[in-house]
């Protein structure tokens, strides 16, 4: 797991360790799947989030106890999103069943479900995933992570403008333009979708 290697990078005091570790199992994969979105590429998703984590850790002395966790970290990995990541050269979204799936253990083997008897609906589900990713790769960064913290994540927009130290005009602002390219961005596929239906 991501966070015992990062532990693994400092000396925590003992007490510190225990309460840091409790919060980071609760919202790993949470954490994990917000960098993905950002990013659309697995080892960047994991990088951005051990980094992420990291940087949670060093500064965890200064978090209040009581408060969100979870929103204290997801503004730190966008933040780190923001300063490093898209400044890299953007790789495509590729699924493929030899490569590792989008999760943190990397040690488990790929399980692949059972859709023998609806391959037709499989194969659509993993085409759509595909597609919503490259349209939302395609977003400016501050609407993507507005688009992805509302509609992916399920926050409210008061949490998005606490998260990416925005005003709350600003997030509705992001959020609305951002739905609205994607579904630009996405119409050629649902226009062909209707015309097979």
């Amino acid at each position: 797991m991501l966070h015992t290697e990062i532990l693994s990078l400092v000396r925590p005091a003992p007490d510190t360790l225990e309460e840091f570790e409790k919060l980071v199992k609760t919202y790993e994969k949470s954490f994990y799947h917000f960098a993905y979105r950002l990013t659309g590429n697995h080892d960047d998703a994991q990088d951005l989030t051990q980094e992420g984590l990291l940087k949670a850790y060093r500064a965890f002395h200064r978090f209040k106890t009581g408060t969100a966790f979870d929103r204290w970290v997801y503004q730190i990995i966008y933040r780190l999103f923001i300063d490093q990541y898209r400044k890299k050269r953007r790789r495509p979204f590729v699924a493929s069943l030899d490569e590792s799936p989008p999760h943190l253990d990397q040690e488990k083997t790929k399980e692949v479900p059972d859709f023998s008897k609806l391959p037709e609906d499989f194969a659509l589900r993993q085409e759509l995933g595909e597609t919503i990713q490259k349209a939302l790769l395609r977003l400016p960064e501050e609407f993507r992570a507005a688009v992805i913290l509302c509609d992916v994540q399920g926050f409210s927009y008061e949490e998005i403008s606490n998260i990416l130290q925005c005003s709350l005009g600003t997030v509705r602002s992001r959020i609305h333009r951002g739905r609205r390219q994607l579904r630009e961005y996405l119409q050629p596929y649902l226009s062909v979708e209707r015309r097979k239906n």
